[in-house]
């Protein structure tokens, strides 16, 4: 267990918005007390994501009389956003600035390709540059590109090769602007080959832009009205295998252009979320497992996407399956509004009150291992030999610390677990748990045990009950 892995970085954490959210100046914000607080009780330090279906409709406002551009023309598909266009204002960039400073977390800024140009996109990017200062971590230009032959390109032609040479223009008019700028590229919605491809192409481009990251999103599966989205399909194993095989691509990818990767955009079920599956304990779990796994294949860091009800409905068409679900089941306005909306959300808001949700807390507790080098092994598949759905991994801090979290999936068997730690190592055994009444509770708890164990002759044999989460450090 001595031989380390990849290094999970301290900001790992991350929450992905719309840039929609930027249409209301006080939503990130120094005066939103209450989200600020909420951020900060996720991770002490994170990354926020602004982007999103909705940031290709965004225009830059420069200045109060800035008139709005004409707009290309696009298709109108379903489940896609209708072409609402928005303005983005200097007071929002202003205002993000001082909510980052606030909530000690960065962004990575996303800026609209779609419907865009180079010019327009220097202009934003010159003044969020200027604006958010080192708490801008780099740029994202366009969103979901993979799918614009759907409604924004032209289908017979739209390809990897002719993102690329359109990313590229808007780019390098970005990097005129904005003295060592930095890029996260391409922002796929599930077609991770592309980033095969471009790092295949990378080497032809003269004088590339500098692209620190190379980024997709993930989605368990959806939307809402899909029966395949349940929980047992959520936490099965093969669920986390199709996961490697992403992670895979991607790594190799991003090996080749000698950058790292961040699922900046994802979470349970696509289109706003399932409720039931999105909003309950499973979800913890879920979210917990994936961003260890990603952390274990070298990802620089995840962003669980959400926001306002509004805003993501925005960004899906205009409503969230989820409600439409619900409604046929025959709940009424009043118990659905007792739900987070979108449902998928880790920050909810309810009204003035924001509340973090079970699948939040599966990500506060992954970044348990936040700073530290994971250790290399197969612990997962000595776990599930014994027939129980549970995964683990281990780590070391820069201090000499050990730590372990065992994720117990199973609906209903306990798991007995004996970990060696070493002849030589000696000392206490603290413990933090994940856990719930049941898979299906919309609630999620992270207790601390109030005696920690000890080793014996460098063994400690510990019980992860079912559906609960286990964090075990070792202290000299």
């Amino acid at each position: 267990m001595e031989a380390t892995g990849p290094h999970m970085p301290a900001d790992f954490v991350g929450l992905s918005y719309e840039v929609q959210q930027l249409a209301d100046p006080s939503f990130f914000a120094a005066s939103n007390i209450g989200l600020i607080e909420q951020f900060k009780a996720l991770a002490p330090q994170g990354v926020l994501r602004l982007g999103g279906n909705t940031s290709e409709f965004a225009w830059w406002k420069a200045t109060p009389g800035s008139p709005e551009p004409e707009h290309p023309q696009t298709r109108v598909v379903e489940g896609e956003p209708k072409p609402q266009y928005y303005a983005v204002t200097p007071e929002a960039v202003r205002n993000l600035a001082d909510f980052l400073k606030a909530t000690g977390w960065t962004c990575l800024y996303g800026i609209g390709m779609g419907t865009n140009t180079p010019e327009r996109a220097a202009e934003e990017a010159a003044f969020v540059a200027q604006t958010l200062g080192a708490n801008l971590q780099y740029f994202q230009i366009g969103n979901e590109a993979d799918l614009f032959d759907r409604h924004l390109r032209d289908p017979k032609t739209w390809s990897a090769k002719t993102y690329l040479e359109e990313w590229l223009a808007l780019a390098r008019a970005v990097t005129s602007r904005v003295s060592g700028a930095r890029f996260g590229i391409p922002d796929v919605a599930a077609n991770v080959s592309w980033l095969t491809e471009i790092a295949e192409m990378w080497p032809s481009v003269q004088n590339p832009p500098h692209v620190t990251t190379l980024t997709h999103h993930y989605y368990f599966g959806g939307p809402a009205t899909n029966p395949d989205v349940n929980v047992p399909n959520l936490l099965k194993p093969a669920t986390m295998a199709k996961v490697q095989k992403t992670a895979d691509t991607a790594t190799a990818a991003a090996y080749k252009m000698g950058a790292r990767v961040r699922m900046t955009e994802g979470n349970t079920c696509y289109r706003g979320g399932k409720p039931g599956v999105s909003d309950v304990f499973a979800a913890a779990l879920w979210s917990a497992d994936y961003s260890l796994l990603l952390a274990s294949n070298n990802y620089s860091g995840i962003n669980l996407h959400g926001g306002t009800g509004k805003s993501v409905a925005n960004s899906v068409g205009g409503f969230l399956p989820g409600d439409v679900l619900l409604k046929e089941k025959g709940e009424t306005s009043d118990q659905i509004a007792t739900r987070p909306h979108p449902f998928y959300t880790p920050i909810a808001t309810f009204g003035p009150e924001y509340r973090m949700e079970p699948v939040a807390y599966g990500l506060k507790f992954a970044g348990e291992f936040s700073g530290a080098s994971l250790l290399q092994g197969d612990f997962t598949s000595q776990l599930q030999a014994t027939g129980v759905d549970a995964t683990a991994y281990a780590a070391t801090f820069p201090t000499g610390q050990v730590a372990v979290i065992i994720l117990n999936k199973d609906a209903e068997q306990g798991l007995e677990v004996s970990l060696d730690f070493g002849t030589r190592r000696s000392g206490m055994v603290k413990t933090k748990t994940l856990h719930a009444p049941a898979l299906d509770s919309r609630e999620a708890h992270i207790t601390q045990s109030p005696e920690p164990g000890h080793l014996q002759d460098g063994k400690y044999t510990v019980t992860v009950p079912h559906a609960t989460g286990i964090y075990l450090t070792l202290s000299r």
